[in-house]
């Protein structure tokens, strides 16, 4: 299957934070209905294109994709002192967190002051205080590489043939 991707990579410089980052990308995106934006520090067998649908149907400016957190520990389900069940590495509280996974329209550019603007604080704030924000919830993989340990991890399934990620032949 072929896709009409564009992929531009631009260095943005070792300092600036994630919103500086988006900002200095928006000559390449200010023409398009809305572009995709991730951290690129995390995997997920995401759902692109119903990432994308669900975008476009809604009309917001910004979706961010809500997934749950991977648990690091197994939970143990205890009564009077007794271990009734145990669940190995179960998905973090239940609560669903940002997945870094983002499409959104030119105009969020406008949100980002500058180099030193965190994306994850006054922008996305702004969007959802403004009823801007939506979230895409993927109930499926996700997975941070945060550590080497996250590292160690997703080399293992890869190596594997197991990786939940790789969704293409």
């Amino acid at each position: 299957r072929v896709e009409p991707w564009n992929v531009t990579l631009v260095d943005t410089g070792d300092s600036s934070m994630t919103g500086g980052r988006l900002k200095r990308v928006a000559e390449y995106v200010k023409d398009d209905e809305a572009f995709l934006f991730t951290y690129g520090d995390g995997v997920a067998d995401l759902d692109i294109k119903a990432t994308i649908d669900f975008h476009k149907a809604h009309g917001k400016k910004a979706t961010l994709t809500a997934t749950f957190p991977p648990g690091r520990f197994g939970a143990l389900d205890i009564q009077a002192g007794q271990v009734r069940s145990f669940q190995e590495k179960p998905k973090g509280d239940g609560a669903m967190i940002n997945g870094g996974f983002f499409v959104l329209n030119p105009s969020v550019i406008d949100l980002i002051d500058n180099d030193a603007t965190t994306w994850e604080q006054e922008p996305l704030m702004t969007l959802a205080q403004q009823g801007e924000l939506m979230a895409f919830e993927h109930p499926g993989f996700w997975q941070p590489m945060d550590t080497l340990r996250d590292k160690v991890y997703l080399e293992g399934l890869w190596e594997k043939g197991k990786a939940p990620w790789k969704t293409w032949e």
